[in-house]
């Protein structure tokens, strides 16, 4: 699927299964969400140069390309202060894997994971 049509196809003598990007995304944010020190999603506010070469910007700080059916995800994320940053990144790698693959069967060529904040609980004044 070199164009960009908005859905993975998965087909064989049967039929075929389309499943949207907008799901695979939502199965990869979900996944990341679930990692210890993840404490949400960053948002890029207006058209960047990745939208005009062909990536969409889905929801949940999440961007999907797909390539001869192959999946690139790029997972833009605000983590906990005290949290080791690398060891984020890779359970978030792993996590969004092992979702995307194990919901769609789709071959997940990279999962990029962007650390773009670092949240920082103030403590309540008593």
């Amino acid at each position: 699927m070199g164009e960009h049509k908005g859905y993975i196809r998965n087909a064989d003598a049967k039929g075929s299964v389309n499943i949207s990007e907008d799901v695979v995304a939502t199965i990869a944010s979900n996944a990341a969400s679930e990692v210890e020190g993840v404490t949400g999603f960053y948002y890029s506010q207006g058209k960047d140069i990745t939208s005009m070469i062909g990536k969409r910007h889905l929801p949940r700080g999440i961007k999907l390309t797909v390539t001869d059916g192959a999946v690139t995800l790029d997972v833009y994320i605000v983590v906990d202060i005290g949290f080791s940053v690398n060891e984020i990144g890779e359970k978030v790698q792993k996590a969004v894997i092992a979702a995307v693959v194990d919901a769609t069967g789709a071959k997940v060529d990279e999962v990029n994971v962007h650390i773009c904040g670092v949240s920082i609980k103030k403590a309540k004044k008593q």
